[in-house]
């Protein structure tokens, strides 16, 4: 159930052995063998970091969080998912997730697309309250549901009920375009030390 939201290096390429050529050895004479992998390591992390910035634009992350996230991005589910941001701060998030694509076999949202969503916030939230050095894991999320929804828009409101120095709690109302309830989750996040 964890969703450790600590930026990770998961799912990152691992750079290919590049065969020595004349043309990659130094001035000083290192091997092509020693200098090509880590320049193909440079470049695929390079490319990696781009495609991150690519995802936290086009999610609505703030600007001012690009460089915390963009080792990182904001997670394969989330882009998935459709999620995109319209608020962050560790006391309040905001979100919006697509009915369309997200649904089950009647047709609705799917319940775990609800607690996606709530999982996505509640854990940014407490990962920005965590800080440098530090990071949030999820240790518990349960959600109510309370009415469906067909089509259209979901928005996830995240609000803060403690923001502690080893946990946070915060709840997660999902509505639809008419500002209807449709559910409420409550996710509680253990914040350590990364040891970085």
């Amino acid at each position: 159930m964890m969703d450790n939201f600590t930026p990770g290096p998961a799912g990152e390429a691992s750079p290919t052995e590049a065969s020595p050529t004349p043309e990659a050895r130094s001035a000083v004479g290192t091997p092509a063998s020693v200098e090509a992998p880590a320049a193909v390591e440079a470049a695929v992390e390079a490319a990696v970091e781009a495609q991150f910035r690519e995802e936290l634009f086009a999610a609505g992350v703030p600007e001012h969080l690009h460089d915390w996230l963009a080792d990182y991005g904001i997670g394969a589910l989330v882009v998935k998912m459709g999620i995109r941001f319209l608020e962050m701060s560790p006391e309040r998030c905001v979100a919006t997730m697509p009915v369309e694509g997200n649904t089950q076999v009647a047709g609705i949202l799917h319940g775990g697309a609800h607690v996606v969503l709530a999982e996505t916030l509640g854990s940014f939230a407490a990962g920005m309250h965590a800080g440098p050095g530090r990071q949030a894991l999820g240790i518990e999320v349960g959600a109510t549901h309370h009415r469906a929804v067909s089509a259209g828009t979901v928005t996830g409101t995240c609000t803060a009920i403690h923001l502690g120095r080893t946990l946070t709690t915060h709840e997660i109302v999902m509505t639809d375009e008419q500002g209807r309830r449709l559910s409420t989750a409550r996710i509680t996040n253990l914040i350590r030390d990364t040891g970085r």
